[in-house]
């Protein structure tokens, strides 16, 4: 028992240590931050101010060009051939793949509804699957929803109905955000090993596996393109 508290006591210095170290070193950084700041002359400051007001207008002329593009809004496409006229002249596209009698499909809308607003720097679109027999079979699209992850004019990526997302159609906006930044087709700014869906396991088996349900009548199974 003793020689079990000593280790415990030995470890606890050794990580007392580690994180007085770790202040240490990032106090020294600040400190010569500061002192770097502080010997700056005027000429030095206006050329940093300069630098960053060149970042600014860079940033903000790249968000005008993404919004020329379509960008900042979730659009319908109607037909194949704008599917890769669109893919062509942005660099990350999410593309929606839905059906209008598929309730799941109006839940994604809704997510990415909000998505396109938030990352101006991805496009979002959604296109008929039943109107792009072509694109479905090349892109092997089986079940709706799904959204194609497309960067550089090449599909990375699926999300295919619900099962990335907690498995639930409760999913949030979060969790669907989470998921495109696993596929890097959006700037995350989250932690992406930590999911934003995982403290639903605690309330049990409806969040980890779905049962049939009966939405106006009809019923559908998880991840199913059949109604």
């Amino acid at each position: 028992k003793m020689a079990a508290d000593t280790s415990v006591e030995i470890l606890q210095k050794v990580l007392e240590n580690e994180i007085l170290q770790t202040t240490k070193v990032v106090e020294e950084h600040l400190d010569a931050e500061i002192q770097k700041l502080d010997q700056m002359d005027e000429d030095e400051l206006e050329c940093l101010k300069q630098r960053r007001l060149e970042a600014l207008k860079k940033a903000q002329q790249q968000k005008q060009e993404w919004l020329a593009k379509g960008h900042g809004e979730y659009r319908e496409i109607p037909s194949e051939r704008d599917f890769f006229q669109e893919v062509k002249e942005s660099k990350n596209v999410v593309c929606h793949f839905y059906r209008d009698t598929t309730f799941r499909c109006q839940i994604m809308d809704k997510h990415l509804t909000i998505l396109a607003k938030k990352h101006v720097e991805t496009k979002f679109l959604k296109l008929n699957a039943e109107k792009s027999p072509f694109l479905c079979e090349r892109l092997r699209i089986k079940i709706i929803p799904t959204l194609a992850l497309v960067k550089d004019g090449k599909t990375q990526d699926y999300v295919v109905g619900f099962t990335d997302l907690g498995n639930t159609d409760d999913f949030t906006t979060e969790a669907l955000e989470w998921r495109l930044g696993c596929a890097d087709i959006i700037n995350y700014s989250g932690n992406l090993m930590d999911p934003p869906f995982q403290s639903q396991k605690k309330f049990g088996t409806h969040f980890t596996k779905l049962d049939k349900k009966t939405i106006r009548g009809k019923k559908y199974d998880s991840d199913s393109d059949d109604d």
